[in-house]
């Protein structure tokens, strides 16, 4: 479904983006961001089978790890050792969050690309399309990296 703004452009319908997929953080101290959100948050940790298989030799060379929230949100850590913050001092800016990824189903996801341009928003990366799926990145007006991406069509 899709509704048009009174500017005559088409945007996606309420409803279009199911819920958000995952969030993708990425931090300066591997160890220390899973001791964080495993232990003193409590956030199941992705082990083994629970591991996307496209994500297994990144998760066994210590430079992703996956954790599921309560409602089924994946949280992915992502190690940037050399990360410096924006600036210092975290109240003044979000400092390592890397995208905020939505899911929409896989018949809307060509359309939801051209809500994009048509609506003159640049594209960061994509459409791409891996074995997990397909996405596109993009940037909100405040520079934010917004992910719009769907589940491989069954074949």
């Amino acid at each position: 479904m899709l509704s048009n703004t009174q500017s005559g452009n088409s945007v996606l319908a309420p409803g279009n983006l199911r819920k958000v997929h995952h969030i993708a953080l990425n931090v300066k101290d591997m160890q220390a961001s899973r001791h964080f959100y495993g232990t003193i948050l409590g956030l199941h940790e992705l082990t083994g089978d629970e591991v996307p298989a496209t994500l297994v030799e990144l998760v066994a060379s210590g430079k992703v790890a996956n954790f599921i929230t309560p409602d089924g949100t994946i949280l992915d850590l992502f190690g940037e050792p050399e990360l410096l913050p924006p600036d210092p001092n975290p109240e003044k800016t979000f400092t390592r969050a890397y995208h905020l990824a939505f899911d929409i189903e896989p018949e809307l996801f060509d359309r939801a690309v051209a809500v994009i341009r048509e609506n003159k928003i640049a594209i960061a990366h994509g459409p791409v399309t891996r074995p997990t799926g397909r996405g596109v990145y993009f940037y909100d007006p405040d520079g934010f990296m917004i992910e719009i991406r769907c589940d491989p069509e069954a074949s």
